[in-house]
């Protein structure tokens, strides 16, 4: 089969939706209304709770607006410290601190913003393969940071991860009773198809107190905790604990610990769909607190009642073959710990934990020795095991970021390079972990951002984990659609669609989209072709970033190729695919997709163009002209976009196929004979089933506007009056599998400008941020007080964003509009 050009595609039609807009009858003719609706919010297990606001009425329900009245009150409206910052009043993920606010835990309105939006994705391979898995303990400074935030912060040069192919379970870790994982978190890494976990856990004298009081009574006691643990997990939709108990037991306490383990597995297996319960290596079956750093016959009594068991970290490879025994069959529910900061006498950490201590006193012997430290890196005292306190860096020089290239866009002008490796001092710690057939718990990864510069975090993070993707298998996507805009979820400024929206810093770690595979890959051979990909904040077509890549064609090659994502998807009978890119530059080169068929003796390829004659690599064809129901999915196709943004569209038929690797291709203009540099900025790629674009879109419906408070804003300098500042929650109905967020947005109307101003115009609104629920907070709006005898108004807009990835006309996003009068008049 020959080889298609890419050709444009453009559609000189477009869709033009209009409703009604129904007009509210003038104040003086309303009488005082109802009381404001009752709403009920969809969450995960049929919640539903009255949201009454005591002043808030509601006027008219138009088709399209639901209009609510306010008297303006400025009296205090307390809200729960455990579910609002009580700085800025934003809401807050939470934690649980004592057993007494475990036990009273049952799930309430305010816990709905904590609800993950969707179980963790499909995969491959799955959980439940027996090959060795990765376990990533996230610990954080105490955690609860910035990645509090349910609606996102302002943070500037926050922590980050995004490696979410190489992990299997993400464990939220800090030193409260209870850890609640931060819903933003969840979010994040079910999109990417990892599990998440809580930590409970139990330490020094209070601790022990505290195991006392539920594990050396009677049954109904520790049944109790774990009910409770295994609710928390089934409502707010995270996937199980990790249970650390860091104190000493007695011997009742020590012989309900086992039956409490297997109430909490079982209980959880039946509730939460692959749930997980993990036991950590500490206390041993007589009551003593003991690390062993193996699994053996002291603590094996825990593992037979869970699923796992995270070891402690002063391992050597005499341990790991010592567990093969006790672990039988079940060798990737060992998880042997690494510690990445490299305290105490551990085996690898920091940029070495792919590595054994090794040279003069290194490896020998089979006992464990303490990795040694590049001289360049930062010093990092030996400590005792988490949770039993730690030290941390030393103080940084405190530079904060003052290069566009090194802190939003590493390595842009520095051409190709690969970051220096340390020394080798020995074996690799994974390549025994992995030798021997066991599972790795990789505890702190965030030691690249609190050990070394802010402005390097990205650059440290690559060249971390591209040392370790040898023992980390890279796991693959198995379900459509599949959409991204490299988006990290954060950045310097917001753009939806290459439309710039808001300057200035954020951070939402729910908002990250799926990531690619990151790297430096150079042809094999004596050429100079290489390319490079990696994350750029500088500019982005939607979010806060997209993927730079980077590289050069040799005169002797036809093209370069890059693997962006490994995938294992049945192909449908037909899909739609979609490339936003844009060259920088004087780049001359050409740019496409490719993909990789497997299950090819009975995978029929039609409709597009195979690569050559043997590879199963293969390029789609252009879509030209598609269906009228694809409209919104395919309106820009083809078409030059602001920003030197570039949309291809193309359409794919197969049958019995399964669809596995997603390439960029890049080739040099016909007729080139000289090397081609190029750098090319990915904005998006979506592959999507075009069964899924044939069915109706649902609607947002039923917005509403309640707990609505009020403060008085303080005046600044000798300009206008300062105005008023609103807070106020939003709920609407929709069918949260169909969407991928929601963005908020706000506009004035009248009597809501500066006194003096006539009607609004039709200004664009304002985003206020994304939700990944039936449910927004809106926080210290800024609107301007009521004139004498005349309301204020602010009209509040709900914009779904479909799974698909397309943009939806405001005409059908869900709207409530809030009138407000100040008191007496």
């Amino acid at each position: 089969m020959r080889l298609l050009d890419l050709v444009r595609c453009t559609f000189p039609w477009f869709v033009c939706i209009k409703k009604r807009r129904e007009r509210l009858p003038p104040r003086a003719s309303m009488g005082p209304g109802p009381l404001a609706s009752e709403r009920s919010f969809s969450s995960p297990f049929c919640l539903e709770k009255n949201l009454k606001s005591p002043s808030l009425l509601r006027t008219e329900e138009a088709q399209e607006e639901a209009v609510f009245r306010e008297v303006v009150r400025f009296a205090p409206d307390p809200l729960p410290v455990r579910y609002y910052d009580k700085d800025t009043t934003k809401p807050v993920s939470f934690y649980l601190s004592s057993l007494e606010e475990l036990l009273a835990w049952t799930p309430g309105a305010e816990d709905s913003l904590n609800v993950a939006l969707v179980p963790a994705q499909c995969r491959q391979p799955p959980l439940s393969s027996r090959r060795p898995r990765t376990l990533l303990c996230h610990d954080m400074m105490g955690g609860y940071l910035d990645d509090r935030f349910i609606q996102g912060s302002a943070a500037q040069s926050p922590y980050t991860f995004y490696h979410w192919q190489y992990i299997d379970i993400f464990v939220y870790f800090s030193h409260h009773l209870v850890t609640v994982p931060p819903v933003g978190w969840t979010n994040t890494a079910h999109r990417h198809g990892v599990r998440v976990l809580g930590t409970f856990i139990t330490e020094w004298k209070e601790g022990g107190q505290l195991c006392e009081a539920f594990l050396a009574g009677d049954d109904r006691s520790y049944q109790a905790v774990a009910d409770r643990l295994v609710l928390l997990a089934q409502f707010l939709r995270f996937d199980g604990w990790l249970i650390n108990i860091e104190n000493s037991l007695s011997p009742a306490a020590v012989g309900n610990t086992p039956r409490f383990l297997r109430y909490l597995t079982t209980q959880l297996h039946q509730q939460v769909p692959g749930g997980l319960v993990l036991w950590y290596d500490s206390v041993v079956g007589s009551g003593r607190l003991h690390w062993q750093d193996e699994l053996n016959e002291h603590n094996r009594v825990f593992f037979d009642s869970c699923d796992g068991i995270f070891t402690n970290y002063n391992w050597g490879e005499e341990h790991l073959v010592r567990m093969r025994g006790p672990a039988g069959e079940r060798l990737a529910d060992v998880y042997v710990g690494v510690d990445v900061f490299a305290r105490g006498n551990v085996v690898g950490g920091r940029f070495d934990t792919n590595k054994v201590g090794g040279g003069p006193g290194g490896w020998g012997g089979g006992g464990a020795v303490a990795s040694r430290r590049p001289r360049w890196l930062w010093a990092v005292h030996p400590s005792p095991p988490p949770g039993r306190g730690r030290h941390r860096c030393p103080s940084q020089s405190g530079k904060r970021r003052h290069q566009e290239t090194s802190a939003t866009c590493p390595g842009a002008k520095l051409g190709p390079r690969v970051l220096a490796a340390t020394p080798l001092y020995g074996q690799m710690s994974l390549e025994l972990i992995r030798k021997h057939g066991l599972s790795a718990a990789l505890f702190a990864p965030g030691w690249v951002y609190e050990c070394l510069e802010k402005t390097e975090f990205f650059q440290n993070q690559d060249k971390f984990w591209s040392l370790l993707t040898r023992y980390l298998p890279t796991h693959s996507i198995c379900s459509l659609p599949f959409v991204t805009s490299f988006c990290l979820g954060l950045g310097t400024r917001r753009v939806c669609y290459g439309q710039e929206e808001a300057v200035g810093p954020w951070y939402h770690p729910g908002a990250q989209e799926p990531q690619p595979l990151f790297g430096e890959h150079r042809l094999e051979g004596p050429g100079r072709g290489w390319v490079k990909t990696h994350s750029c904040l500088a500019d982005a077509w939607n979010g806060g970033s997209s993927l730079l890549i980077r590289g050069t064609i040799p005169p002797e090659v036809g093209h370069v190729a890059v693997r962006l994502f490994s995938l294992q998807v049945p192909v449908p009978p037909k899909v739609f695919l979609s490339l936003v890119y844009k060259l920088e530059g004087m780049a001359k080169v050409r740019v496409a997709l490719e993909l990789t068929t497997g299950d090819e003796s009975s995978c029929h390829v039609g409709g597009i163009s195979a690569l050559n004659e043997t590879s199963a690599r293969h390029r789609p064809r252009p879509l030209r002209v598609p269906p009228t129901k694809l409209a919104r999915w395919a309106a820009r196709c083809g078409q030059q976009l602001g920003g030197g943004w570039v949309q291809r569209c193309y359409e794919l038929s197969l049958r019995g196929c399964l669809l596995q690797d997603l390439f960029v291709s890049f080739s040099p203009a016909p007729g080139s004979r000289e090397e081609e540099d190029f750098v090319c900025r990915l904005g998006e790629i979506q592959v999507v089933d075009a069964d899924s674009l044939l069915s109706p879109l649902p609607q947002v419906q039923a917005t509403s506007v309640s707990r609505v408070g009020w403060r008085q804003a303080a005046p600044e300098g000798a300009g206008p009056p300062a105005g008023l500042r609103l807070s106020c929650t939003l709920h609407w109905s929709y069918p949260l599998p169909h969407a991928r967020c929601f963005r908020i947005h706000c506009r004035p109307g009248t009597g809501g400008g500066p006194p003096g101003t006539g009607p609004p115009g039709p200004e664009k609104p304002t985003l206020l941020g994304l939700a990944f629920a039936n449910q927004y907070r809106v926080v210290d709006l800024a609107v301007a007080e009521a004139r004498p005898g005349q309301d204020g108004r602010v009209e509040f807009l709900v914009e779904p964003v479909p799974r698909e990835g397309f943009l939806v006309p405001q005409a059908e996003w869900g709207r409530a509009a809030l009138l407000y009068s100040m008191p007496g008049t």
